[in-house]
């Protein structure tokens, strides 16, 4: 033994390391042998793939689903990357696939200790001009993909999730409280998609199941293309945050990674900002 109490060929444990916007950082597996499913990747950019990639880090075992066959390819290449990850269709309009999609993860896994829920929908031309021109389909369209799908998807989690101390995360953004030009729809989406993370952490936290929201920056993703000036957005949010710039997805899904993890046991209910202290300013 030397004058530190180790043994003269003791080894210091040396961490794996991912890269990050602070540089190289240390990854502690602290998920290892845990499983998540993440619905809403559609390519490297998406808020999605953020949290899938960070949960895979941290050791996790993740499932992929896609929305359509147009996406499928891109989900597929993009699990490659996960170690013993799976991709499953899953369109949330559909509640069979919505059916087969849990059938299949739990065949699979066995059970699921997270759920991430990254999906959000309007029609285009819902995302600019006036809000009162909203059409009924339009509205009807936007509320079922984008709030009713979670309670969808945690309504089929829950056989899945049984004495597993199960973790639901959904990504909402601060339009559902404050008027964003041309985010119409899909703020009172948001708004209703965090009324129901709070009922459903009500429900489900005798169950032993958490539910949170991570209200995101703006973000450069494939949804976003569809929200008019949205370069002006960024430049804006870039100008005013506290921290002087925007968000990376990279930032979010390390957010979802510390909601899925034990180190956010005591937390439910909650909408988390991860948008460089935007939502604080006046």
């Amino acid at each position: 033994m030397n004058r530190r109490g180790q043994h003269p060929e003791a080894r210091p444990c040396v961490p794996e390391c991912v890269p990050s916007a602070l540089g190289v950082l240390p990854v502690t597996r602290f998920l290892e042998g845990k499983t998540s499913l993440v619905l809403g990747v559609a390519n490297k950019r998406s808020l999605a793939w953020g949290c899938a990639r960070s949960l895979s880090n941290a050791g996790m075992r993740v499932a992929l689903t896609y929305a359509s066959e147009r996406l499928e390819k891109n989900v597929r290449e993009l699990a490659e990357e996960l170690p013993g990850s799976i991709c499953v269709p899953c369109d949330v309009t559909r509640p069979e696939e919505i059916d087969s999609a849990f059938e299949t993860v739990g065949a699979e896994f066995g059970g699921l200790d997270a759920l991430v829920h990254a999906i959000a929908f309007a029609k285009r031309e819902e995302l600019q001009g006036n809000f009162f021109e909203t059409t009924k389909e339009g509205y009807m369209l936007a509320h079922e993909v984008s709030a009713y799908s979670l309670t969808a998807v945690a309504r089929r989690a829950l056989p899945l999730m049984k004495d597993r101390e199960g973790s639901i995360v959904t990504l909402s953004y601060l339009g559902s409280e404050r008027v964003i030009p041309n985010y119409n729809i899909m703020g009172i989406a948001k708004a209703a998609l965090e009324a129901s993370v709070r009922y459903l952490a009500a429900d489900l936290g005798p169950r032993g199941i958490r539910v949170n929201a991570i209200s995101a920056g703006p973000i450069k993703t494939l949804s976003a293309a569809g929200v008019g000036n949205f370069s002006e957005l960024l430049a804006s949010i870039e100008g005013k945050a506290p921290l002087r710039r925007n968000v990376t997805s990279e930032e979010v899904g390390d957010t979802c990674q510390f909601l899925c993890g034990p180190q956010s046991r005591g937390i439910t209910g909650s909408v988390i900002f991860v948008d460089a202290g935007f939502h604080i300013m006046g």
